[in-house]
């Protein structure tokens, strides 16, 4: 007798989250290796209509996309990369020099010997300075967009949470009242029995426990729906939600492709194929180290004027350090060690997950098979048996605990049967998190896996 319908809403919540999240990566298909902040929010149906009476997971990830204030930050980002790499090529500007001679001395003022000269330098950058210091801009940059992309995901993946969180508490709602319903059924049924001598009032007590359980179960239900609502509108910055419901279906289960296939899909997660520019930008560091090894010229050109001889003379300089104490080999020499430690950090991400893609597809083929045992074995054996229990209770065959054991056993293989397509939607959803990109193609619940 311990079983609640509320431990069901929690599987519920759990098998729904894994489905939105993979809808929202189908949505997410065509932008994911995109790296424009700007690009145009996806538009699906009515998305904009945010009073609508129910919603969609394509309308809320279209809203989520439009409006997430965490997103707009990291487009703002974007955009002051964009500065940086604009500074990185910038030339150094040029030095200007004034100088005077015997200004204020009285007698050169008396003998007219004064002198004043102009002078300008330009500090000339050798050894390849601005071009590595505008790739290690640029890829710096390259981070960002990837950074972006993964945030994206991420969002996308939140919103789909919460839109299937709603979606759950809205069927375990219905549950719920199916719980309800029953109760009250058995309730009715069994205060008849008692009014007519057949059963003792105690088996009418139990029945009324069972009623009242249920009713306070409904209600804490309706509590966690309201507060679902309030989280999935939230991603797109909305204090009350202006829909009224989510729709959907749980029991469509994605297919899942060969793992060869999975694996050569594993370098479009950006948080793998980041590492490339990461790479580069420590490449480009390596050759700004190298360059900094090389002294610059500084030139300068000028004029002097004599003013007690009412002549005048022109400079020309150059300006060279002498590299005798100082090369740079300790920065050249850290940079390239950085530069081997990324690679071994790229190797070890990927191995982290191939790792991880393995033990989603081994645990999602066994939970195939799980479903397919419940919704051919499990759940009709579990009706049978409620069905008979009702039936005999009505004939006089049967107790009230049986009936009350029928209808617990019938939920808690509702609730197996919904864990396990939490399970299954969990798993393939952090598949498509792995690989960066959807899978889109689906097959129905009756399908072999």
């Amino acid at each position: 007798m311990n079983f609640r319908i509320t431990w069901s809403l929690i599987a519920t919540v759990a098998a729904m989250a894994c489905l939105s999240i993979t809808s929202g990566l189908v949505i997410a298909a065509d932008t994911v290796m995109t790296t424009k902040p700007d690009t145009a929010p996806v538009r699906i149906g009515e998305a904009e209509n945010k009073s609508a009476a129910s919603l969609t997971l394509a309308q809320a990830l279209a809203l989520a996309m439009k409006h997430n204030p965490e997103l707009s930050v990291f487009s703002h980002e974007l955009r002051a990369n964009e500065g940086t790499v604009l500074q990185a090529g910038a030339l150094p500007n040029p030095v200007l020099d004034l100088t005077g001679d015997g200004l204020n001395n009285s007698r050169l003022r008396q003998d007219g010997d004064r002198t004043t000269s102009i002078q300008i330098g330009q500090l000339i950058e050798l050894g390849g300075k601005r071009s590595a210091r505008i790739r290690i801009a640029e890829t710096g940059r390259d981070l960002a967009n990837w950074d972006y992309e993964a945030k994206r995901i991420d969002v996308l993946m939140q919103t789909s949470q919460y839109f299937i969180d709603t979606m759950a508490a809205q069927q375990a709602a219905q549950l719920a009242d199916e719980s309800l319903k029953l109760a009250q059924d058995v309730a009715g049924a069994v205060g008849k029995r008692v009014l007519a001598g057949k059963v003792s009032p105690i088996e009418e007590t139990k029945a009324r426990l069972a009623l009242s359980a249920a009713q306070i179960e409904m209600e804490q239900i309706k509590r966690q729906l309201t507060t679902a609502r309030k989280n999935l509108a939230s991603m797109w910055a909305e204090q009350e939600p202006s829909f009224e419901r989510v729709t959907g279906n749980l029991e469509t289960l994605p297919a899942l492709p060969a793992y060869p296939q999975l694996t050569a899909r594993i370098r479009d997660n950006p948080d793998l194929a980041r590492w490339n520019s990461e790479i580069a930008r420590r490449q480009a560091t390596v050759d700004a180290e190298k360059a900094k090894a090389v002294p610059d010229v500084t030139l300068s050109v000028g004029r002097t004027r004599f003013s007690q001889f009412e002549d005048h003379a022109y400079m020309l300089g150059v300006s060279i350090p002498i590299p005798l104490f100082d090369r740079n080999r300790g920065g050249i020499l850290e940079a390239n060690r950085r530069l081997d430690k990324a690679g071994d950090e790229q190797r070890a991400a990927e191995s982290r997950l191939l790792t991880a893609l393995s033990e989603n597809f081994q645990r999602l083929s066994a939970i195939r098979s799980e479903i397919e045992t419940l919704r051919t074995d499990i759940l009709p054996g579990a009706n049978s048996a409620y069905a008979g229990a009702t039936k005999g209770y009505q004939l006089g065959k049967f107790g009230i605990l049986d009936v009350l054991d029928g209808q617990r056993t019938l939920f808690q293989a509702r609730t197996q049967y919904l864990k396990a397509l939490a399970d299954y939607h969990r798993g393939h959803n952090e598949i498509e998190r792995l690989i960066g990109s959807p899978l889109s193609t689906t097959t129905p619940v009756t399908g072999k896996p």
